[in-house]
């Protein structure tokens, strides 16, 4: 499979926190990529480097063949990457449809009303929102506004879609049909960047993927590989021997 989106090197700091230090990795075109670390690793910092909501220091971002490091977000969006945000922030007061006809409108077709209508029912019925389009987006339930905020990304017809915790605050029930809606997104040839805490969605969803830990590439592989990798391992839980000459010290 060819990549679709390339970051090579990149590196961003806010003041003296180094919040991504020399970063690469690929996504290829039709997969699914998790990528994985700690609070703090640096995983929502290169998210809003990708689509636009902060300029890199260094490196690049090469999105379909074209260099895209420190283009605002709107024009990553015409270019066709689309984000569903971990803290959903629907426009309360409109319906459904109308949240949703705001990534028709102005994603990578720039749709007129008319042509996004048809675009939001076709998606709404994908995410299972098809029977709530002329409800109020405040009135939907946690789970349904999760889904709200991937339909508006996904009604902007974009080829990448980067995820950003969108299982967080889902009971297990609603992480399972997530997941397969997630799975039928990818089956439409929408390549897919995701980061999530739920690792056995990661183990389900993913082909592959990259762990990071301040900012830096710690392990890539597939889900099994990076989960037993000993560096992943002590980015998460604390190096052993750290935690063992701790122990040894306060005996």
């Amino acid at each position: 499979m060819s990549a679709l989106l390339e970051v090579s090197a990149l590196s961003k700091r806010f003041g003296g926190v180094q919040a991504v230090a020399d970063l690469s990795f690929t996504v290829a075109e039709g997969e699914i990529l998790a990528l994985i670390g700690p609070n703090g690793a640096g995983k929502s910092s290169v998210f809003n480097l990708i689509n636009g909501v902060h300029r890199p220091d260094s490196g690049r971002i090469v999105f379909a063949g074209e260099d895209i490091a420190g283009e605002p977000s709107y024009a990553v969006a015409h270019r066709g990457i689309a984000r569903a945000h971990q803290i959903v922030q629907p426009l309360a007061g409109l319906s459904v449809l109308d949240n949703c006809l705001v990534g028709a409108c102005y994603g990578r077709d720039n749709l007129s009303i008319s042509a996004g209508r048809a675009v939001v029912h076709e998606i709404a019925a994908l995410v299972g929102l098809a029977d709530r389009l002329d409800m109020p987006a405040g009135a939907l339930t946690t789970a349904g506004k999760k889904r709200l905020e991937l339909a508006r990304a996904l009604c902007g017809r974009p080829r990448l879609l980067l995820l950003d915790e969108v299982l967080a605050g889902l009971n297990p029930t609603e992480i399972e049909r997530m997941i397969e809606v997630i799975r039928a997104i990818r089956a439409r040839g929408v390549s897919i960047l995701i980061i999530e805490h739920v690792m056995r969605a990661i183990m389900s969803l993913s082909d592959r993927v990259v762990a990071i830990n301040l900012g830096r590439n710690l392990a890539e592989g597939t889900p099994q590989e990076v989960a037993n990798d000993p560096a992943v391992i002590a980015a998460y839980l604390g190096d052993p021997k750290l935690m063992n000459v701790s122990a040894a010290g306060t005996a």
